[in-house]
């Protein structure tokens, strides 16, 4: 067998990568070794990819810090409720949308109409007070409804039903199905990849995202844990060592402001980052198939 050349391009293309690659990890292996880290090194600012000592002082702490715990809870009920009901109004949405002019007439209107929605909106301050005239505010449906059409979603999920042969849905009415049938138990089963792939943006979608809880939730116990996480951030330390019982003020000793960071940050992405690699295999097929058929 012939060895393949590697072209000029090719050596750049990988070196390219590689450095892309480079970027994206080592700040992730930064704020694990500062949450590792001893407490005076990391105020120092000594610390690289590698801890320096080892103290999990700044995980205890967290670990023992109900607020945390409470938002973690809040961000996994919004999860569980938010990432059904974007998959559900996505399916049901691009599922007529992905067919032809002849059978749903005004198809091409309906589909510009949520590209409009998808380029204009009404703003932060209309938001708010749609949310609050609905009744919604400091409630778990401020924080999954108002998002729960996503577009881009749509416009994938449509795209793939099209890639779908239409033989199989004659052949499926011929013995007696209807829409409903032909769609969860016909095109469903086939889109796995699509369907995996919106289950991850949208996971990750409402798992990150802070902004609406800082806007809709009233109370501090509400927070999702993104949420909390910026507060906390933004907070100064002689407000949260205001907040501390005496256990926590001989805690916190023992770590700095820096590692409890760390340690919260890191804590809050590992879910997602042990969901990634289940739907990483179903991510890169979804997203050509979804984006060149049609």
């Amino acid at each position: 067998m012939k060895r393949k050349k590697i072209s000029v391009f090719d050596c750049f293309n990988y070196v390219f990568l590689f450095l892309l690659v480079v970027i994206c990890i080592v700040p992730i292996l930064h704020v694990i070794a500062v949450s590792f880290s001893e407490k005076l090194e990391a105020v120092s600012g000594t610390v690289g990819i590698l801890p320096v000592g080892f103290n999990l002082s700044a995980y205890r702490y967290v670990m023992e810090d109900k607020q945390f715990w409470q938002s973690l809870k809040v961000t996994l009920s919004r999860v569980l409720i938010g990432v059904p009901i974007n998959i559900l109004l996505v399916v049901l949405t691009a599922y007529p949308l992905s067919k032809q002019n002849s059978r749903f007439h005004g198809r091409t209107a309906f589909s510009w109409f949520f590209v409009f929605t998808m380029l204009f909106g009404g703003g932060m301050i209309p938001a708010y007070m749609v949310i609050s005239k609905l009744g919604m505010m400091n409630t778990i449906w401020a924080l999954t409804l108002p998002g729960a059409m996503n577009v881009s979603y749509m416009i994938l999920m449509m795209n793939f039903f099209r890639g779908i042969p239409s033989e199989i849905e004659e052949a499926a009415v011929i013995d007696g199905a209807n829409q409903m049938q032909i769609l969860f138990k016909l095109f469903l089963p086939m889109s796995l990849p699509a369907l995996a792939t919106i289950i991850l943006f949208a996971t990750v979608a409402n798992w990150n995202v802070w902004m609406d809880g800082y806007l809709y939730m009233n109370t501090p116990d509400k927070y999702p844990l993104q949420t909390y996480l910026a507060t906390t951030l933004m907070q100064s330390k002689n407000n949260i060592e205001a907040m501390m019982t005496p256990e926590q003020l001989v805690q916190m000793a023992q770590v700095s402001e820096k590692t409890i960071e760390a340690a919260q940050i890191f804590l809050g992405a590992l879910p997602i980052m042990c969901v990634y690699p289940f739907l990483q295999k179903y991510y890169v097929k979804g997203i050509v198939v979804g984006s060149v058929k049609g």
